[in-house]
């Protein structure tokens, strides 16, 4: 068959039935098909071996509990172990607020007075009904000697045959009659005291006093507010004053989980770092381990004391804190190095577990690991890296377990 023949099969008969422009369309959407597919094949095979760009760093050994090594990490919060939020005794409107927060009070300094005319008015009826019983006592004293004195003339009358026997006897009965109002008019000056002083604790209520020295925190009241001590009125009465927080009581409260609670003990060595000073390491030491547990944390509190005393600690400020390994006499230990330190960005959680990345032979490694204390900004490793692995810091998410990588050093631009 020479060319001739050959170029009329290729010839396109334009009258035959199923031709015409829906065929042509049809067939460019098949070429654009088989196009995309192809340009997705071939992006795909250019770039299945394209590695991940990725930051390393070299994991260091872990130095000696000498030299500040943590066993245990936990946060918690600075909190006062003296503090009180001071109210009156009694119901009353305030008359006098003394205090600002902030201010430093004594014990026994008026924060508050409250309205105390009703109270003094009631001392001065209860002194007025002490007098008025001492000046009765007084005419019974008087009334009883003089009941006495004529008992007495009686008698000498019915020694000489005098008098009668029932004269001396109406004079014996008015006597002890006298004594008894006596006895009975002393008991009512008593009583008429005790009112008294029942009063004057009243009056007394009404100026509200500090019951320690230390720092108002919180000024909860008003002048003209009504303040009372327990809960009334729906909410629209006051129940306390202010807060007075003793600051020579302050202490760090943090709650450690009870799977790593072994590693604390009752006067172990503690590094504390407030979250607003995080360039300032505090020392501190365990008080005591509360010997309960949270149900529902599944952790147990631990009370730590402050080494130093400084007015930038305040109560409910954020802190972490480190437990320094250290032997029984409660002094850090030289002990030899154990796992590695790696950056803290290169740790993540996989399924419950702790895992990280290490670079080998150009692809990311999984690799679960068993984690210890902090020294800074590093993790100690115990168990699944050593020291001079490459570790991948920061890894991207989907970065997945044999993934070619592209490493550049920490730090690096």
């Amino acid at each position: 068959m020479d060319k001739s023949e050959l170029l009329k099969e290729l010839h396109i008969d334009r009258d035959a039935p199923g031709t015409g422009s829906s065929s042509r369309r049809r067939l460019w959407l098949s070429l654009g098909a088989a196009a995309a597919v192809i340009a997705t094949l071939a992006l795909w095979f250019l770039n299945r071996d394209k590695p991940v760009e990725v930051t390393v760093a070299v994991a260091r050994p872990t130095p000696t509990a000498s030299a500040g090594a943590s066993v245990l990490d936990a946060t918690g919060y600075v909190t006062a172990r003296r503090q009180a939020t001071v109210s009156a005794k009694i119901t009353g409107k305030v008359r006098d607020v003394r205090i600002e927060e902030g201010q430093r009070v004594k014990e026994g300094d008026i924060l508050a007075t409250l309205d105390d005319s009703e109270a003094r008015v009631e001392v001065a009826l209860r002194r007025a009904q002490v007098e008025a019983s001492r000046a009765q006592l007084a005419e019974a004293k008087a009334a009883s000697e003089n009941a006495g004195r004529e008992y007495q003339r009686q008698q000498e009358l019915a020694d000489l045959k005098l008098t009668s026997v029932s004269a001396l006897d109406a004079a014996r009965t008015e006597g002890e009659a006298s004594r008894a109002r006596v006895a009975s008019q002393a008991s009512a000056v008593q009583v008429a005291l005790e009112a008294l002083a029942a009063a004057q604790v009243q009056l007394d209520n009404t100026v509200v006093r500090a019951p320690f020295a230390g720092v108002v925190t919180v000024k909860a009241a008003q002048p003209g507010e009504m303040i009372s001590p327990i809960s009334a009125g729906g909410g629209s009465i006051r129940t306390g004053i202010g807060t007075v927080v003793d600051m020579d009581s302050l202490e760090i409260q943090v709650d450690v989980s009870e799977s790593y609670i072994n590693r604390v003990q009752p006067g172990q060595k503690v590094e504390a770092v407030l979250n607003a000073y995080p360039d300032w390491r505090i020392p501190a030491s365990v008080i005591a381990i509360v010997p309960t547990a949270d149900r529902s944390k599944a952790t147990v509190k631990v009370r730590i004391a402050l080494g130093e005393k400084d007015a930038r600690i305040v109560p409910e400020m954020g802190v972490r804190v480190a437990f320094l390994e250290s032997g029984p006499d409660g002094a850090a230990q030289a002990a030899a190095p154990r796992g590695a330190l790696v950056p803290a960005g290169a740790l993540r959680q996989d399924a419950g577990k702790d895992v990280l990345f290490l670079l080998r032979d150009g692809r990311a490694e999984r690799r679960a690991v068993t984690l210890g204390g902090s020294l800074g900004d590093s993790r100690q490793v115990l168990a699944g890296v050593t020291a001079g692995d490459s570790v991948i810091v920061d890894a991207p998410e989907g970065l997945k377990d044999g993934d070619p990588v592209a490493a550049r050093e920490a730090g690096d631009e």
